[in-house]
């Protein structure tokens, strides 16, 4: 079985939000595939994807602190600044996290373990709606 779908996730604000409940709920026939993979890819290039701890939400914040220390608005060599001056670090942090993420799921569900669950990682102040693409093949 192949299936494709795009889920618009809520704008959030700046930092790193726990998806994985939008994602399941969003793709109804998830539930229906024994063994298979499911591939996720973020549409935007100033956001991020990532699977990380999914219960202490410090660590959110503190991967979000640490990215804002390194990569901070106010680089001078940075030429990118027409669209504000989080733009350009957001493109960093999305290409440093990735954009995409390959999945195992395992009767009717993802395959994930204990502590882990789905990121998304807003990186602009006002980054909008954001779409994601996701295509499972299993059976």
């Amino acid at each position: 079985m192949w299936q494709q779908q795009e889920l618009a996730l809520a704008p959030r604000s700046r930092g790193f939000h726990l998806i994985t409940r939008d994602v399941v709920d969003g793709l109804p026939w998830l539930r229906e595939v024994t063994t298979g993979l499911l591939h996720l890819q973020l549409l935007h290039t100033s956001a991020s994807l990532t699977v990380n701890e999914n219960a202490d939400p410090n660590v959110r914040h503190d991967l979000d602190a640490f990215l804002r220390e390194r990569i901070p608005g106010d680089l001078p060599y940075f030429r990118h600044t027409l669209e504000g001056p989080d733009d350009m670090p957001a493109h960093v942090c999305a290409s440093l996290l990735g954009t995409q993420l390959s999945l195992a799921v395992r009767d009717g569900g993802l395959a994930l373990g204990t502590w882990q669950g789905l990121w998304l990682g807003e990186h602009r102040d006002h980054g909008g709606t954001r779409r994601l693409m996701a295509t499972l093949h299993g059976e």
